[in-house]
Protein backbone atom coordinates (compact mmCIF):
# COMPACT_ATOMS: atom_id res chain seq x y z
CA UNK A 1 0.00 0.00 0.00
CA UNK A 2 1.09 3.61 -1.23
CA UNK A 3 2.35 6.06 1.05
CA UNK A 4 -0.97 7.89 0.08
CA UNK A 5 -3.52 5.80 -0.90
CA UNK A 6 -6.66 7.71 -1.11
CA UNK A 7 -5.14 10.99 -0.86
CA UNK A 8 -6.17 13.36 -3.79
CA UNK A 9 -3.21 15.63 -4.84
CA UNK A 10 -3.28 19.21 -7.16
CA UNK A 11 -0.09 19.77 -8.67
CA UNK A 12 -0.08 23.23 -10.59
CA UNK A 13 2.41 23.92 -13.36
CA UNK A 14 2.60 19.92 -13.95
CA UNK A 15 2.43 19.94 -17.99
CA UNK A 16 6.42 20.17 -18.40
CA UNK A 17 8.03 17.17 -20.43
CA UNK A 18 11.00 17.16 -18.14
CA UNK A 19 9.00 18.79 -15.39
CA UNK A 20 9.32 18.63 -11.41
CA UNK A 21 5.13 18.46 -11.76
CA UNK A 22 5.39 15.71 -14.11
CA UNK A 23 7.57 14.07 -11.61
CA UNK A 24 5.63 14.80 -8.68
CA UNK A 25 2.89 13.91 -10.19
CA UNK A 26 4.15 10.72 -11.27
CA UNK A 27 5.55 9.99 -7.75
CA UNK A 28 2.33 10.77 -6.23
CA UNK A 29 0.63 8.46 -8.45
CA UNK A 30 2.75 5.68 -7.49
CA UNK A 31 2.16 6.22 -4.02
CA UNK A 32 -1.34 5.89 -4.23
CA UNK A 33 -3.10 9.37 -4.92
CA UNK A 34 -5.30 10.71 -7.07
CA UNK A 35 -4.51 14.02 -9.32
CA UNK A 36 -5.22 17.09 -10.10
CA UNK A 37 -2.95 19.12 -12.77
CA UNK A 38 -2.93 21.94 -13.66
CA UNK A 39 -1.09 24.55 -16.15
CA UNK A 40 -1.61 27.44 -17.92
CA UNK A 41 0.16 26.17 -20.99
CA UNK A 42 -1.57 23.28 -22.23
CA UNK A 43 1.99 21.94 -23.54
CA UNK A 44 3.89 23.39 -20.70
CA UNK A 45 6.97 25.70 -20.00
CA UNK A 46 8.70 26.27 -23.27
CA UNK A 47 12.23 28.98 -23.11
CA UNK A 48 13.01 27.71 -26.36
CA UNK A 49 12.02 25.45 -29.52
CA UNK A 50 14.80 22.47 -28.45
CA UNK A 51 10.86 20.67 -28.72
CA UNK A 52 9.24 21.19 -32.02
CA UNK A 53 6.04 22.35 -30.88
CA UNK A 54 3.08 19.25 -30.74
CA UNK A 55 5.82 17.16 -29.99
CA UNK A 56 4.85 16.60 -26.12
CA UNK A 57 1.11 16.48 -25.18
CA UNK A 58 1.41 18.67 -22.07
CA UNK A 59 -0.92 18.17 -18.97
CA UNK A 60 -3.10 15.67 -20.41
CA UNK A 61 -0.09 13.56 -21.62
CA UNK A 62 0.60 13.26 -17.99
CA UNK A 63 -2.78 12.48 -16.89
CA UNK A 64 -2.95 9.82 -19.18
CA UNK A 65 0.03 8.46 -17.10
CA UNK A 66 -1.35 8.53 -14.23
CA UNK A 67 -4.16 6.43 -15.25
CA UNK A 68 -1.66 4.26 -16.62
CA UNK A 69 -1.12 4.09 -13.36
CA UNK A 70 -4.17 3.00 -11.97
CA UNK A 71 -4.67 6.28 -10.47
CA UNK A 72 -7.69 8.83 -11.29
CA UNK A 73 -6.54 12.41 -12.87
CA UNK A 74 -8.03 15.38 -13.89
CA UNK A 75 -6.52 18.28 -15.94
CA UNK A 76 -7.23 22.15 -15.86
CA UNK A 77 -6.00 24.54 -17.80
CA UNK A 78 -5.43 27.95 -15.35
CA UNK A 79 -3.29 30.53 -14.48
CA UNK A 80 -2.25 30.63 -10.77
CA UNK A 81 -2.23 34.38 -10.94
CA UNK A 82 -6.15 34.50 -11.38
CA UNK A 83 -8.15 34.14 -7.86
CA UNK A 84 -11.06 33.34 -10.12
CA UNK A 85 -9.60 30.62 -12.54
CA UNK A 86 -7.59 28.69 -9.04
CA UNK A 87 -11.48 28.81 -7.53
CA UNK A 88 -13.34 26.96 -10.63
CA UNK A 89 -10.35 24.51 -10.35
CA UNK A 90 -10.73 23.75 -6.71
CA UNK A 91 -14.16 23.56 -7.12
CA UNK A 92 -13.89 21.42 -9.94
CA UNK A 93 -12.01 19.00 -7.67
CA UNK A 94 -14.00 18.78 -5.16
CA UNK A 95 -16.90 17.84 -7.35
CA UNK A 96 -14.67 14.62 -8.67
CA UNK A 97 -13.07 14.16 -5.98
CA UNK A 98 -14.62 15.05 -2.98
CA UNK A 99 -11.86 15.88 -1.16
CA UNK A 100 -7.97 17.87 -1.44
CA UNK A 101 -5.56 16.58 0.43
CA UNK A 102 -2.41 18.08 -0.54
CA UNK A 103 -1.01 20.41 -2.66
CA UNK A 104 1.98 21.41 -4.83
CA UNK A 105 2.83 24.85 -5.56
CA UNK A 106 4.98 24.63 -8.93
CA UNK A 107 4.18 26.89 -11.37
CA UNK A 108 6.57 29.33 -11.97
CA UNK A 109 7.52 32.26 -14.59
CA UNK A 110 10.13 31.46 -17.31
CA UNK A 111 13.01 31.14 -15.93
CA UNK A 112 15.12 34.20 -18.13
CA UNK A 113 12.44 36.86 -17.78
CA UNK A 114 15.32 38.47 -15.00
CA UNK A 115 18.31 37.58 -16.03
CA UNK A 116 19.57 41.10 -16.10
CA UNK A 117 20.67 43.82 -13.81
CA UNK A 118 18.54 45.61 -11.83
CA UNK A 119 18.51 48.91 -13.23
CA UNK A 120 17.58 47.03 -16.50
CA UNK A 121 15.49 45.10 -15.26
CA UNK A 122 11.67 46.00 -16.79
CA UNK A 123 8.84 46.25 -14.58
CA UNK A 124 6.71 43.94 -16.52
CA UNK A 125 9.86 41.00 -16.28
CA UNK A 126 9.41 41.56 -12.14
CA UNK A 127 5.74 41.80 -12.02
CA UNK A 128 5.60 38.29 -13.74
CA UNK A 129 8.08 36.55 -11.89
CA UNK A 130 6.86 37.92 -8.38
CA UNK A 131 2.83 37.48 -9.50
CA UNK A 132 3.58 34.28 -10.77
CA UNK A 133 5.61 32.56 -8.17
CA UNK A 134 4.60 34.41 -4.91
CA UNK A 135 1.44 35.83 -5.75
CA UNK A 136 0.48 32.68 -7.14
CA UNK A 137 1.68 30.48 -4.39
CA UNK A 138 -0.46 32.58 -2.44
CA UNK A 139 -3.78 32.49 -4.22
CA UNK A 140 -3.93 28.66 -5.10
CA UNK A 141 -2.85 28.57 -1.26
CA UNK A 142 -6.23 29.80 0.26
CA UNK A 143 -8.19 28.59 -2.45
CA UNK A 144 -7.05 24.70 -1.23
CA UNK A 145 -6.88 26.03 2.40
CA UNK A 146 -10.20 26.87 2.70
CA UNK A 147 -11.30 23.26 1.00
CA UNK A 148 -8.93 21.85 3.65
CA UNK A 149 -10.52 23.52 6.70
CA UNK A 150 -14.07 23.36 5.03
CA UNK A 151 -13.59 19.34 5.29
CA UNK A 152 -11.09 19.10 8.34
CA UNK A 153 -8.30 17.91 6.51
CA UNK A 154 -5.34 17.46 7.98
CA UNK A 155 -3.65 17.96 4.59
CA UNK A 156 -0.12 18.90 3.20
CA UNK A 157 0.86 22.09 1.35
CA UNK A 158 3.95 22.08 -0.39
CA UNK A 159 5.60 25.19 -1.89
CA UNK A 160 8.78 25.20 -4.38
CA UNK A 161 11.30 27.91 -4.08
CA UNK A 162 14.48 27.62 -4.45
CA UNK A 163 18.20 27.41 -3.24
CA UNK A 164 18.01 30.97 -4.38
CA UNK A 165 15.43 31.65 -1.65
CA UNK A 166 18.15 31.02 0.57
CA UNK A 167 21.30 33.46 -1.17
CA UNK A 168 20.91 36.07 -3.35
CA UNK A 169 22.39 36.23 -6.74
CA UNK A 170 23.36 38.97 -9.20
CA UNK A 171 21.04 39.18 -12.32
CA UNK A 172 18.14 37.08 -9.96
CA UNK A 173 16.73 39.92 -8.65
CA UNK A 174 13.00 39.05 -8.79
CA UNK A 175 13.73 35.58 -8.80
CA UNK A 176 15.22 35.40 -5.71
CA UNK A 177 12.84 37.73 -4.15
CA UNK A 178 9.76 35.56 -5.19
CA UNK A 179 11.23 32.79 -3.91
CA UNK A 180 12.54 34.48 -0.59
CA UNK A 181 9.27 35.38 0.27
CA UNK A 182 7.62 31.71 -0.86
CA UNK A 183 9.62 30.88 2.29
CA UNK A 184 8.58 33.10 4.19
CA UNK A 185 4.96 32.64 3.25
CA UNK A 186 5.40 29.33 4.38
CA UNK A 187 6.78 30.22 7.96
CA UNK A 188 3.45 32.10 8.23
CA UNK A 189 1.13 29.66 6.68
CA UNK A 190 2.62 26.92 8.41
CA UNK A 191 1.96 28.97 11.99
CA UNK A 192 -1.71 29.39 10.90
CA UNK A 193 -2.67 26.02 10.00
CA UNK A 194 -0.85 24.41 12.95
CA UNK A 195 -4.22 23.72 15.20
CA UNK A 196 -5.64 22.50 12.03
CA UNK A 197 -3.39 19.42 11.66
CA UNK A 198 -1.78 20.94 8.07
CA UNK A 199 1.55 21.17 7.50
CA UNK A 200 3.17 23.68 5.43
CA UNK A 201 6.52 23.57 4.25
CA UNK A 202 8.90 24.09 1.13
CA UNK A 203 11.30 22.83 -1.26
CA UNK A 204 14.67 24.54 -2.44
CA UNK A 205 16.03 22.90 -5.41
CA UNK A 206 18.94 23.91 -7.33
CA UNK A 207 18.99 23.92 -11.03
CA UNK A 208 17.27 20.55 -11.92
CA UNK A 209 17.89 19.30 -15.28
CA UNK A 210 13.74 20.75 -16.86
CA UNK A 211 12.98 23.04 -19.43
CA UNK A 212 13.52 25.79 -17.27
CA UNK A 213 17.21 25.33 -18.16
CA UNK A 214 17.16 25.53 -21.62
CA UNK A 215 17.64 29.31 -21.43
CA UNK A 216 21.15 27.73 -21.41
CA UNK A 217 21.34 27.43 -24.86
CA UNK A 218 19.96 30.62 -25.83
CA UNK A 219 22.92 32.28 -28.06
CA UNK A 220 22.73 36.20 -28.19
CA UNK A 221 20.59 36.11 -31.48
CA UNK A 222 17.91 33.70 -29.64
CA UNK A 223 18.69 30.77 -31.51
CA UNK A 224 18.93 27.82 -29.47
CA UNK A 225 22.38 25.55 -29.00
CA UNK A 226 21.49 21.82 -27.45
CA UNK A 227 25.73 21.61 -27.07
CA UNK A 228 25.71 25.22 -25.16
CA UNK A 229 22.93 23.91 -22.85
CA UNK A 230 24.96 20.90 -22.26
CA UNK A 231 28.29 22.46 -21.31
CA UNK A 232 26.52 25.14 -19.25
CA UNK A 233 24.99 22.43 -17.51
CA UNK A 234 28.62 20.40 -16.92
CA UNK A 235 30.06 23.50 -15.33
CA UNK A 236 27.09 24.16 -12.99
CA UNK A 237 27.62 20.67 -12.03
CA UNK A 238 31.36 21.10 -11.65
CA UNK A 239 30.77 23.87 -8.58
CA UNK A 240 28.15 21.31 -6.67
CA UNK A 241 29.85 18.39 -4.12
CA UNK A 242 27.67 15.79 -5.49
CA UNK A 243 29.07 16.55 -8.52
CA UNK A 244 25.46 16.63 -10.89
CA UNK A 245 22.50 19.00 -11.03
CA UNK A 246 19.52 17.77 -9.76
CA UNK A 247 17.08 15.19 -11.54
CA UNK A 248 12.83 15.76 -11.17
CA UNK A 249 13.04 12.80 -9.39
CA UNK A 250 15.19 13.79 -6.68
CA UNK A 251 12.63 16.93 -6.08
CA UNK A 252 9.64 14.30 -6.45
CA UNK A 253 11.24 12.16 -3.58
CA UNK A 254 11.24 14.90 -1.35
CA UNK A 255 7.60 15.88 -1.99
CA UNK A 256 6.51 12.59 -1.85
CA UNK A 257 7.56 12.16 1.94
CA UNK A 258 6.22 15.66 2.96
CA UNK A 259 3.22 14.53 1.42
CA UNK A 260 2.58 11.45 3.25
CA UNK A 261 1.95 10.36 6.99
CA UNK A 262 5.65 10.12 8.27
CA UNK A 263 5.92 13.85 7.49
CA UNK A 264 3.28 14.98 9.93
CA UNK A 265 5.71 16.52 12.47
CA UNK A 266 7.65 18.15 10.11
CA UNK A 267 6.10 22.17 9.04
CA UNK A 268 7.44 25.60 8.39
CA UNK A 269 10.17 23.91 6.38
CA UNK A 270 12.67 24.96 3.79
CA UNK A 271 14.35 21.70 2.58
CA UNK A 272 17.62 22.09 0.45
CA UNK A 273 17.47 19.93 -2.43
CA UNK A 274 20.76 20.90 -4.08
CA UNK A 275 23.96 18.22 -4.08
CA UNK A 276 25.49 20.28 -1.18
CA UNK A 277 25.67 23.27 -2.93
CA UNK A 278 23.33 25.01 -0.10
CA UNK A 279 23.61 23.33 3.49
CA UNK A 280 21.56 26.23 5.55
Amino acid sequence: MGRLEQKVAMVTGAGGEHGLGRAIAQRFADEGADLVLTDVIPTGLRVSAATPPGAWGGVDAVADEIRKRGRRAITAIADVRSAEQMAKVVARALEEFGRLDILVNNAGAPGSLDRTPVVELPEEAWDTVLDTNLKGTFITSQAVVRSMLERRVRGRIISMSSQWGKKGGARRAAYCASKFGIIGFTQSLAQELAPAGITVNAICPSAADTERLDHMGLRADGTFDPKQREERIKQTAATTPLGRIARPSDVAEVAAFLAGDAAEYITGQSINVTGGGVMH
